[in-house]
């Protein structure tokens, strides 16, 4: 440790640290613009000059090491003259356009400048004007003159996002920030340059010139897009919600959130709103009905149902991002009825999955240490796409020098050193995971590594880790042999002497277990209730064309049934539904998502709900009282939370697989055609997120293209950039060819998610492809 003295106050501080970092151990402030916590020190601003005792000159606090005995002045008259110096320097080029920029009001120059500025300008010269550049739907750098090249921004994509997006052109008065030849920015975590931008040279493109700062109520939130469950500040401006920005939580989130949940917001406002009850009467056409009249049609159909065909004939589906409290009381109204039938694993293929463990999936560790951890392997997951804040944190950990694997069929880049990867077809996941499992096995005993054997490369960098992590991601768990895979990881992590862990797909996936809202004693998985059409069906804030796996056939079936819709969208269930309740989006309600790694975290309404909407566990609580149950007289989301999960949920949570059943063979080995890899796309993943208009915008949410590997473009004699046929057993669609040589021979990478690709039904079907 290092002892120094700051403005008359001691500290001390390890070897290596900067005077900025004993400064903040201090709580002293000292102004900055290009230093920031989680980036590296670049030291091109110079405000942060301080004085420092026998230097000189004034010093830069962020890049100036600490020494024993050193004696510090942030607000000497030296150290302040060298600041407004600086400050002096920075504004002689800035637009001073603060009436009509959307940082006011929140702009680190605003605020340094009333410091450390003056009441005019020395120079008098013309200001430098940047030529504004496109960088895509999301971001926009429309006023890059403001720009004071701290280059943040650029730092940020490099170190946090993994992807340089962003950097500096030109030299001297010249240079600027720009991206590459003109293309858009496209990194999942993009939007964090703006909240990093100290100037408002970077502001967000669908909020832009909507609303002042200062006209915004900020109210605290927690994100329903994935399973971190990133927390949110979420300004509004009367009833409307105008922008999403993250709220500083290290164990959770750090202070990122991704691009999903920072836009998401534009598909609450949407015309696409259902704002009141809706029944379809004996002529089939949708008519406006007041609460009472819906729920009592919906009560009368679930009872008559109940008592004439039995309750065995009636099934629940909810998604992952639905709460606590609504998935509690949707089991209960179920339960009260007499039907097991619920499941919230709407893309699940494999029935035996939820009975393949006992306890709860989560993470197996805080999300906090996966920056910590030193060895690791991630089974079917696409991590950049499916958890980006886990994949950053995997990235700091992965510079530190941990050694990722990855054991997956998309290929994808995960934008941080792999130590090494097997990119296999989803059918041989098992059998890779035996022989990666032998491999480690024999290592451990002393056998010799053949490093040229994949295998055995991939086995050897496993053996050596002190805090060593399994994890199972979302296209591993949706698999048809999903209770296999999982088995096998058990023994990977067993012989590796690992926990195992699951990334967990949606929000509330781990309070999906908790409540019992999945299919592990005697009800039917979703895939069964669809696959066997019951005589009614309650869906709570699903869209089943792109929620539900094989979508086309689930809507198909759902129309064969009774179907109450809880859904916020007209459009999710106009098609298929006799009821349509309008429930209220996150935003609407209170509730709680428990994350990935166990964490409970509740949240408030931030706006009235739409029209008649009301939230869903009110819906539920009202529908099981005219259903004549007992313990529906919840007065509050907290009181039913509570209730759910009494002093904690910790002993719940246990990743201890048991196999079960009979080895699942995947497809029969006549099969033509090739293996389907299929990603739910990352802005296509609930009904939200679909109708947020400028994620809808961007490169990776428009139609997709087919990938191939050029093995199998050369053997389908298909050229990339080509137009083909895709089939499968159930539908068909044409597609633009890509070449991907990520991908494993004989395997074909199309998104789900998309009305263009819904036709071809299963996530893991076999595909035929023919040229047009």
């Amino acid at each position: 440790m290092v002892e120094l003295t700051i403005d008359g106050k001691t500290v001390s501080v390890p070897d290596g640290s900067m005077v900025m970092h004993a400064a903040e151990e201090l709580g002293i402030y000292v102004p900055h613009f290009c230093y920031h916590k989680k980036l590296s020190i670049a030291a091109s601003c110079r405000m942060c000059l301080v004085e420092v005792e026998k230097a000189p000159k004034a010093l830069p606090a962020c890049a100036t090491p600490v020494t024993q005995g050193m004696v510090v002045h942030t607000n000497s008259e030296k150290a302040k003259a060298a600041q407004q110096a600086v400050m002096e320097f920075l504004l002689i080029n800035h637009p001073l356009d603060c009436p009509i920029c959307d940082q006011g009001g929140e702009c680190q120059l605003q605020d340094l400048a009333v410091g450390y500025g003056k009441t005019t300008s020395r120079y008098q010269e013309e200001k430098r004007v940047v030529v504004h550049k496109s960088t895509g739907p999301l971001v926009s750098a429309e006023e890059m003159s403001r720009c004071i090249l701290c280059t943040r921004c650029v730092r940020f994509g490099q170190e946090v996002a993994g992807q340089m997006e962003l950097g500096v052109l030109n030299r001297g008065e010249h240079s600027e920030i720009a991206s590459f030849v003109g293309k858009a920015i496209e990194s999942e975590l993009s939007g964090n340059m703006i909240d990093i931008c100290p100037v408002g040279a970077l502001t967000s493109k669908p909020f832009r010139y909507s609303a002042r700062t200062w006209e915004l109520a900020r109210r605290r939130s927690v994100s329903p897009h994935d399973s971190v469950g990133a927390n949110l500040v979420v300004q509004v401006k009367g009833d409307k919600v105008m922008r999403v920005v993250p709220f500083e939580n290290e164990e959770v989130n750090e202070c990122w959130i991704s691009d999903k949940d920072r836009w998401s917001y534009e598909g609450l406002n949407v015309e696409d709103r259902l704002t009141v009850p809706m029944v379809r009467d004996e002529n089939n056409v949708w008519c406006e009905v007041s609460w009472e009249s819906a729920l009592k049609v919906v009560s009368d159909a679930l009872g008559q149902i109940a008592h004439k065909d039995g309750p065995e004939y009636l099934g629940a589906l909810a998604t992952e991002s639905a709460t606590l409290e609504e998935l509690a009381l949707l089991k209960r109204i179920m339960t009260g009825l007499g039907s097991s039938n619920v499941d919230t694993l709407l893309r699940n293929n494999d029935n035996n999955f939820a009975r393949a463990f006992d306890g709860v999936p989560w993470l197996g560790m805080p999300l906090a240490d996966l920056n910590h951890v030193d060895g690791v392997v991630v089974i079917g997951s696409n991590l950049r796409k499916d958890h980006p804040l886990m994949a950053q944190r995997l990235r700091q950990a992965a510079k530190k020098g941990a050694r990722i694997t990855l054991i997956d069929s998309y290929g994808e880049d995960p934008l941080f050193p792999v130590a090494a990867r097997l990119t296999v077809a989803p059918s041989a996941l098992v059998k890779t995971l035996e022989e990666v499992t032998k491999a480690v096995a024999q290592l451990k005993a002393g056998e010799q590594a053949d490093l040229s054997n994949p295998v055995h490369a991939l086995a050897a960098q496993l053996i050596n880790g002190t805090k060593p992590a399994v994890f199972v991601g979302n296209a591993a768990v949706a698999a048809p042999d999903a209770s296999q895979i999982v088995a096998r990881a058990q023994n990977l992590a067993d012989a590796y002497g690992a926990t195992l862990g699951f990334l967990t797909a949606g929000a509330n996936t781990v309070g999906a277990y908790i409540t019992g809202a999945v299919a592990r004693g005697d009800g039917l998985s979703a895939k069964q209730m669809l696959e066997n059409p019951l005589k009614a069906m309650v869906v709570l804030h699903a869209e089943p064309k792109f929620d539900i796996e094989n979508g086309v056939a689930a809507e198909y079936s759902l129309m064969g049934t009774f179907g109450i819709a809880l859904t916020s969208y007209k459009s999710a269930a106009a098609n298929w539904a006799k009821v349509m309740l309008p429930i209220a989006p996150f935003t609407e309600t209170s509730g709680t998502f428990i994350n990935a790694e166990g964490r409970v975290q509740s949240f408030k309404g931030v706006v009235p709900g739409k029209g008649l909407s009301r939230p869903a566990w009110k819906v539920l609580r009202v529908l099981g009282n005219l259903l004549q149950f007992t313990d529906f007289d919840q007065e509050s989301s907290e009181q039913i939370r509570d209730e759910v999960i009494g002093s904690g949920i910790t002993s719940k949570l246990s990743n201890k697989v048991n196999v079960i059943g009979q080895e699942i063979r995947r497809y029969n080995a006549h099969d033509g055609g090739l293996e389907r890899v299929a990603e739910v796309a990352i802005y296509r993943t609930d009904a939200v997120v679909r109708r947020a208009e400028a994620l809808q915008e961007t490169e990776i949410s428009r139609t997709p293209k087919v990938r191939l590997n050029a093995v199998t473009l050369t053997n389908l004699q298909v050229a990339e950039g080509e137009k083909v046929k895709v089939k499968s057993a159930v539908g068909e669609g044409e597609f633009i060819v890509a070449l991907d040589n990520n991908l494993a021979d004989d395997t074909i990478r199309v998104a789900q998610g998309f009305d263009a690709t819904a036709a071809l039904g299963n996530a893991y079907a076999r595909l035929t492809v023919e040229r047009i």
